[in-house]
């Protein structure tokens, strides 16, 4: 899906460009809300992305930072128009994590580091039902229900015949001993994720226990590029409250240098398929959990 038929990556690339012209300009988020009579919170929403931009509000801003150059006035109001638009996403309702959903939709590629579980991504519907039901306390049965059909909904990415997402992963060797679902669901899962590194788009490699100490020790990471912009790419931090989204050019850089360590240390692609191979016979005829 091109970028300018997503809303959610538009918009942050319109509020990316409107910081920047408020920067060259000298003025402060503060003294922008003063003269437009709005709370300086809002133009911080506008400029992180988090909420729609009116046309308007884009030929007001552009008036106060002295931007005379008609071109680009009216490209920028033009983003403002199709970022005013909704996702597939949204028909779930509202999701907490619907920023990054709308990000990943559009990605040309992700490269990701998994030290706990199989990304989502290439969880199988058993694996990713267990994951969500024994990672999130007090959820309802209907909110477990949701959250596994936008998870297998996203997956659409990596199917997608025309474009699909180009995938590189990093996995820590415990993503693999880790039992979850139980023996049943872990074999199911090993064999789908080892079927997947297969197709030339997808990439997985196992980071082994005898690496020993690395960048990756830190936790889950992954950053995401486009196809219109591979260099303004975003790192995605997930945390249980609040995720975190890192887009200067040097996070993103420093992330990718430490993507690029971690495949160093990791075992080759066909390496990892072997351990896969391996660890997947340990779940045949072992006890099956409650």
């Amino acid at each position: 899906m091109a970028a300018k038929s997503n809303p959610t990556v538009r918009r942050r690339r319109l509020g990316a460009e409107l910081r920047r012209l408020r920067v060259a300009s000298g003025l402060k988020s503060v003294e922008v809300a003063e003269r437009l009579m709005v709370s300086q919170p809002k133009i911080s929403h506008l400029e992180n992305g988090n909420r729609a931009i009116s046309p308007r509000d884009v030929r007001d801003l552009c008036a106060i930072y002295e931007v005379t150059d008609q071109q680009v006035i009216d490209s920028l109001t033009e983003m403002a128009r199709e970022s005013g638009g909704r996702g597939w996403w949204h028909t779930y309702g509202d999701l907490s994590d619907s920023v990054y959903i709308g990000l990943e939709t559009d990605a040309a590629s992700l490269h990701t580091h998994a030290p706990m579980v199989v990304p989502d991504l290439l969880q199988t519907p058993a694996y990713a039902q267990a994951v969500i039901e024994e990672t999130i306390p007090r959820l309802t049965a209907e909110q477990a229900a949701t959250r596994l059909k936008v998870r297998l909904r996203r997956q659409h990415r990596i199917y997608a015949p025309a474009c699909p997402l180009r995938l590189w992963a990093v996995l820590d060797e415990s993503v693999l001993r880790r039992v979850v679902g139980g023996p049943d669901v872990m074999r199911e899962q090993l064999e789908h994720l080892k079927a997947l590194s297969a197709e030339p788009h997808v990439r997985v490699q196992v980071l082994p226990h005898t690496a020993g100490a690395h960048p990756g020790l830190s936790g889950q990471f992954s950053i995401l590029r486009f196809a219109d912009g591979p260099e303004a790419g975003v790192v995605y931090l997930e945390r249980f409250a609040s995720d975190l989204y890192l887009e200067k050019p040097s996070d993103v850089e420093n992330y990718g240098v430490i993507h690029d360590h971690l495949r160093t240390l990791a075992l080759t692609p066909d390496s990892s398929r072997d351990l896969i191979t391996d660890t997947t016979k340990t779940y045949i005829d072992a006890p099956t959990r409650p």
